[in-house]
């Protein structure tokens, strides 16, 4: 069970960030990421984390299963992994992630930050989350990944996604079905302009076309730029409505609203012309981008504004904007105004004890590493990976280029991209390639070097260039142009006048279709070119050579499940490699271990500053959101398993970043900060890049455990982030490290345009092999700068609350996980700062007041069960089936373990009948349910009401290491002798600490209830819990 569950906060007095809200209770816990002020009202933004790209979906309470409206987010993570995170609210203020679409957007070396690639800037961007027909959906765009991919499930929370790809991009794309129309699926997207394409009823293939739906022109609206995108699509009320973010010069990012009575527009009316009218109804405070969410009340549905704002460092942070409706038109806000830190009264009324509870959830949390968090089914995604590439040796270690000398005099056979001048001329006594007369940075001269370049080879590239008027410096580059873009292969920064050397290695990714490649030379690409990006040049010398070598491939290994489960909160920076990281080879610590050296020669995509650095190059960096006005991160370090040339600790990243780490040089440790701060100059040192900041450093010694604690102020100089690094060698005394390193802001290259995260991280320089472990990670929203008294009030204040829960109907379950918090919280002695208070505390806290929540609403049993509704057979009608003889009436609900006790019970509102017999050296239980099951009988859905069988337990009579030849007794997945798939999961949350449960992979039928009370039902595979073990000891 976890002891650290999520991460809370007591605010008291102030919003976040921007103006004052109204006073708080200081009794009232709250959330670190979340502005609910406890007394009805929230502040916006709602999340003040970075969550951008919002789309979010309402299931109503008809079709939840939970009795209310429940909604669900999805969000943009780009390169990290697991992606498409799926956050859950009952009241769109509060949320936690649920789950989310994918372990792994790809396996390629690009995601996977192997043999120099990477995706940052690229991966997963905006999409859309659609729940239609009891099915929920996930579409979004990938910029370097094979274009759009739509994903699907049966179950938002827990269930397996199943993956589509499109073959092709869409921009900010938005899946829609037209409910109008009987549910056809479209995708709409575009940039300028809204397009949209007609899916098959499988959603496999693009089955119309329908370009310019509408654009720019054809609305005379100022703030309708030629650059509004991010539209999602929505139906109510006889409209189709499509939100979208522009931003006008002169003015600030503003949603314009696009109404049409016609979904298609042009398309579908008499005259062809455009239905679209468009209105801005937001601009304020730079809200924009995101969905319109419907909240009902008293039986009166109201759509609102779901609207994210760029606010870095800290992020693009989400806010529910309240609006009004007339004539079919909304107003957002205070008439049309919203600010910062506005307040507003909750749109969704809870009862008390679960509004209580929601106002604990976030985005962020603390963690023991326990490996206690549930296992998902998105992280067991199966991967064909593609055999080792052959290599064709006559092309490896000999020059591929033709002429890259120019001795010959002549120009072929090097031929013109795009417009300019080439001239071989005699310079300095030797011949060069004079390049003039250019009209863009590609302009200039490149060489088909089609049959000689192979996939899974490293090739090193140079050539020399000198430019003599123009700006002071001026990046040139070597690039291979294939697949409808440029790789970099090489880059270097010449001085106006000079000779520059410009050398690289590029590692041509697997997969990569490079049957038709050109060698190319460029300057950088950039918006707005004007002369000065054009220059006039000299090359000479240009060489292009495959190297002998180990090029990695991805292994099965990388991916498969290694026994350890991360809290969601918990992303990597792109794909781990499964093999180097762990929760299980020293239980209650993270270990990384490296797997793998960094070059040193990795470059990012996009200008400017194209090289990166060591710790941007690093594979199995472990993150978390960061919040703001102020939030605080404390681990603590094990360095005693480092080899020379490793660095370990504790950064706050995106492009910039800084991090107190411990490097090992000649047997040698040492404590210090570095910083890499915007703006880059044009020249990197890679050695320097990541020397300690003066006066940050610390001799260890014979020192091996450090505690880190990074402090970092979002709020005392506004568009900064500053970061005071401190240590301590015994976990009671602690020091600052330095001054705080800063400041860190966004540099808006896209590159890797997220809010600041802490990472926790270990490369290696030298040599593989080298480890850290990892005790703890405890987040505070206190620093130590605020030179405020330890505060104990909130930790003692949850050991009351939980001393006192009348814990009459708690299953064991809960009360164990009770126990376990409350004893986290007591252990507390005298701590050292902030962070060890919290984290205990405020997850007791939540705790405490879910099974509050809980407690409030389970139902008062019957004296006798009431077989639920048969559903409908469908599609077509079927006898009703005949239920089986009624159990008899169980005595009164009293706390019980249902699995283990033999007899009739009455548990959660459900009755349970269970029996026990010995059962080898040990005794078995079996426990059925009285329900309604549905199976498919021939061709037809037939529901039968009686006793279902739900699962056979092993009582605790054995211990653990009896049952260490049974594959149900430890974690893992197995086939069967009969072919069929078993999964074991072993002391998480849903087994509890002394157990295991295990899952089959079988046929079922899924059965949804529609709003007008018909059920309908699919056929699917899923897994189903079968069997679970409980260990004496």
């Amino acid at each position: 069970m976890r002891v650290l569950l999520l991460v809370l906060g007591l605010v008291i007095g102030g919003s976040l960030l921007g103006p004052p809200a109204a006073a708080e209770d200081p009794d009232v816990v709250r959330s670190l990421t979340s502005t609910d002020g406890g007394d009805g009202t929230y502040t916006v933004p709602v999340l003040n984390s970075d969550v951008p790209d919002v789309s979010v979906a309402r299931v109503p309470a008809a079709e939840s299963g939970e009795g209310r409206d429940v909604y669900y987010m999805l969000s943009t993570t780009m390169h990290l992994s697991p992606g498409a995170p799926i956050m859950k609210s009952y009241d769109l203020v509060n949320w936690e992630i649920v789950n989310y679409v994918y372990d792994r957007l790809a396996m390629g070396d690009a995601s996977s930050l192997r043999n120099g690639q990477n995706s940052y800037g690229a991966g997963q961007w905006a999409g859309s989350l659609r729940y239609h027909d009891g099915r929920f959906y996930v579409a979004f765009n990938t910029n370097n990944v094979g274009g759009a991919y739509i994903f699907w499930t049966d179950d938002v929370e827990d269930g397996a996604w199943t993956r589509i790809a499109l073959g092709r991009g869409f921009h900010d794309m938005s899946l829609f079905f037209d409910e109008a129309d009987g549910g056809t699926p479209y995708v709409f997207y575009g940039g300028g302009s809204t397009s949209a394409v007609q899916l098959s009823e499988d959603l496999t293939t693009v089955v119309a076309e329908y370009p310019d739906i509408t654009t720019h022109t054809d609305h005379d609206l100022p703030a309708m730029t030629p650059a509004y995108e991010g539209q999602q699509v929505f139906w109510f009320d006889g409209y189709y409505y499509i939100p979208t973010i522009t931003w006008p010069p002169g003015g600030g990012r503003q949603v314009v609203l696009l109404r049409s009575e016609e979904l298609l527009g042009r398309y579908t009316s008499e005259d062809g012309r455009n239905t679209y009218e468009a209105r801005s109804v937001l601009d304020s405070d730079g809200f924009a981008q995101g969905s319109l969410v419907p909240v009902t009340t008293d039986g009166e549905t109201v759509w609102h504004g779901f609207f994210f704002r760029d606010t870095f460092p800290v992020g693009r942070i989400p806010a529910l904007i309240p609006a009004t409706w007339s004539q079919g038109w909304p107003t957002f806000g205070d008439e049309g105004r919203v600010r910062l830190g506005d307040e507003f009264q909750h749109l969704v009324t809870l009862p008390p004890e679960l509004a209580a509870a929601q106002r604990l959830k976030s985005v962020v949390t603390s963690d023991d590493f326990r490996n206690d968090a549930p296992h998902k089914p998105f992280r067991d995604e199966q991967w064909d990976l593609p055999a080792a590439p052959e290599v064709d040796e006559s092309l490896i270690g000999v020059e591929l280029l033709g002429n890259g000398d120019f001795e010959s005099g002549e120009v072929a056979p090097w031929a013109v991209q795009y417009t300019a001048d080439l001239e071989v001329a005699a310079v300095d006594g030797s011949q060069v390639l004079a390049v003039s007369g250019r009209v863009n940075n590609g302009s200039g001269p490149g060489q088909v070097l089609d049959g000689k370049v192979r996939n899974g080879v490293t090739y090193s590239s140079s050539m020399r260039v000198r430019y003599d008027e123009g700006p002071d410096t001026m990046r040139f580059i070597i690039g291979l142009s294939y697949g409808g873009g440029i790789k970099q292969a090489a880059s270097a920064v010449a001085v106006r006048g000079e000779w520059t050397d410009v050398a690289g290695q590029f590692a041509v990714p697997d997969g990569d279709d490079v049957s038709d490649i050109t060698l190319v030379v460029e300057t950088p690409w950039g918006p707005n070119q004007t002369p000065a990006d054009q220059v006039d040049y000299l090359v000479d010398d240009i060489s292009f050579i495959g190297r002998a070598g180990v090029v990695e491939q991805p292994v099965e290994a990388e991916y498969a499940h290694n026994g350890s489960n991360l809290d969601l909160a918990w992303q990597w920076n792109h794909n781990p490699d499964n093999r180097y990281w762990s929760l299980t080879e020293r239980p209650g610590w993270l270990r990384l271990t490296n797997g793998h050296t960094v070059s040193g020669n990795a470059v990012y995509t996009k200008a400017p500053a194209r090289e990166l650095a060591h710790f941007e190059e690093a594979r199995n960096t472990l993150s978390q959101r960061t919040f703001g006005p102020r939030a605080s991160a404390e681990i603590s370090l094990d360095v005693s398993g480092m080899l020379d040339g490793d660095v370990a600790g504790l950064a706050t990243y995106t492009r910039s970043f800084a991090y107190a780490g411990v490097k090992r040089v000649d047997g040698e440790l040492t404590l210090g900060v570095v910083q890499r701060l915007q703006p880059f100059s044009d020249s990197f040192d890679q050695s320097a890049a990541e020397a300690f900041v003066p006066g940050s450093t610390v001799a260890l010694g014979t020192a091996t455990d450090v505690h880190l604690k990074a402090d970092a102020d979002f709020e005392s100089s506004p568009g900064q982030l500053w970061v005071q690094f401190r240590y301590s060698l015994d976990g009671r005394t602690w020091e600052d490290l330095g001054s705080p390193a800063g400041p860190l802001t966004m540099d808006w290259s896209l590159s890797h345009f997220m809010g600041y995260r802490f990472g926790i991280f270990n490369y290696a320089l030298e040599r593989t092999g080298g480890r850290v472990d990892v005790d703890h990670y405890l987040l505070s929203g206190t620093l130590s700068a605020d030179g405020v008294a330890l505060d104990r009030s909130l930790l003692d204040a949850s050991v009351a609350a939980a001393r006192t829960l009348d814990q009459t109907g708690l299953t064991a379950a809960q009360a164990e996980q009770l126990g376990e918090a409350l004893t986290a919280a007591e252990a507390v002695g005298s701590p050292s700062t902030q962070n060890q208070i919290d984290a205990p505390a405020q997850a007791l806290a939540a705790v405490v007041a879910q099974l509050r929540a809980d407690l409030a609403t389970v139902p008062t049993p019957s004296p006798s069960p009431t077989p639920p509704p048969t559903p409908e057979p469908s599609p077509t009608g079927s006898p009703a089936p005949t239920p089986s003889t009624a159990p008899p009436s169980p005595p009164a609900a009293v706390q019980v373990d249902v699995y283990s006790t033999p007899g009739f019970h009455r548990v959660n509102g459900r009755t349970w009948h269970t029996t026990c017999e010995p059962y080898s050296q040990t005794q078995r239980c079996r426990t059925d349910i009285w329900a309604t099951a549905v199976r498919m009988v021939d061709g037809e859905f037939v529901g039968n009401t009686g006793w279902q069988f739900n699962n056979l337990t092993y009582l605790p009579l054995l211990p653990r290491a009896s049952w260490a030849q049974n594959p149900l007794g430890y974690s893992g997945e197995w086939t069967s002798s009969e072919g069929r798939r078993w999964r074991t999961e072993c002391d998480t949350a849903n087994t509890g600490r002394g157990g295991c449960r295990s899952y089959i992979w079988t046929d079922l039928v899924v059965s949804r209830q529609g709003t007008d009370g018909a059920w309908t039902h699919r056929a699917g595979r899923d897994w189903v819990f079968n069997n679970q073990v409980r260990f004496s000891s």
